[in-house]
């Protein structure tokens, strides 16, 4: 049974399925969406039958931003009730942004406002070529602010202030372009070159991967060039040591494949 009101979450082998379930309004998203997208991530975290994540919305789009119900109930909180909503909001990325599995968001019919939070928060973002994108905060008054640090990751300071500055329409080959996404593909392509990532990730390390994002973050937001020094050495003479590091190289002096391809053949 799903748990879950606003979303659904379903595993098939190895992956973990998160679909935004609003379908009857483009999946907008409200303050019941938000807690449960970070409860959904923070169980994943757990589940070591899950090796990697895909994003996903039901009906004709990924996803149109805030829910305008909700959006008008925030308009009339205090102060301190649009603080304490808005840190669940920023939580619900950084979530999804340090979850300790690949994450895969798979984008179509439209991208607006927070939604570019939850593809840009995923380490992969996929789209149908014809998929709206808009950072259309602007235009309402306000600011893309709990996504920001997401999607200036992505798309770098220019390009962020050209996309939240003008708030403008564009389609899946800008994103492309600006790296909001990885890939903008026709429809039909899409669903194979997912499948093609896939395959890759699946020939990855488990425990490598998660590691790698650890890496990544910490030299991304937390460290010097000279703390790295020590701290990127200690990971690898850590990793070299694991069980899964020694079948790693074991398998790669052995010439041949590593448990964990050998296990995902399988599926």
């Amino acid at each position: 049974m799903n748990p879950y009101k606003t979303i659904e979450f379903e595993r098939t082998d190895d992956i973990g399925h998160v679909w935004l379930n609003r379908p009857e309004i483009h999946n907008a998203f409200n303050e019941v969406m938000i807690s449960e997208l970070i409860s959904c991530f923070e169980s994943i975290r757990d589940m070591k039958e899950v090796r990697l994540v895909i994003l996903r919305g039901r009906g004709k789009s990924f996803c149109a931003g805030a829910d305008l119900n909700w959006m008008r109930d925030v308009a009339k909180y205090s102060y301190q009730e649009n603080l304490n909503e808005s840190l669940n909001l920023s939580k619900c990325f950084f979530t999804i942004y340090t979850c300790n599995k690949p994450t895969i968001a798979v984008v179509h019919g439209a991208a607006i406002g927070g939604a570019n939070g939850l593809l840009a928060s995923c380490d992969f973002a996929f789209a149908e070529e014809n998929t709206t994108f808009s950072l259309s905060e602007v235009k309402i008054g306000i600011v893309p602010a709990c996504i920001s640090p997401y999607v200036t990751k992505r798309v770098g300071e220019y390009g962020a202030r050209e996309l939240m500055l003008t708030g403008k329409r564009f389609k899946g080959s800008e994103a492309e372009r600006h790296r909001l996404v990885n890939k903008s593909l026709p429809s039909e392509e899409l669903e194979a070159h997912l499948q093609e990532v896939i395959g890759l990730l699946r020939t990855s390390g488990p425990m490598a991967m998660t590691h790698c994002k650890n890496l990544i973050f910490n030299i991304s937001n937390k460290e010097t060039l000279e703390e790295a020094l020590t701290s990127t050495a200690r990971m690898i003479a850590e990793i070299r040591a694991s069980a899964e590091g020694q079948e790693g190289m074991a398998a790669f002096l052995q010439k041949r494949k590593p448990a964990w391809v050998l296990k995902s053949s399988e599926k």
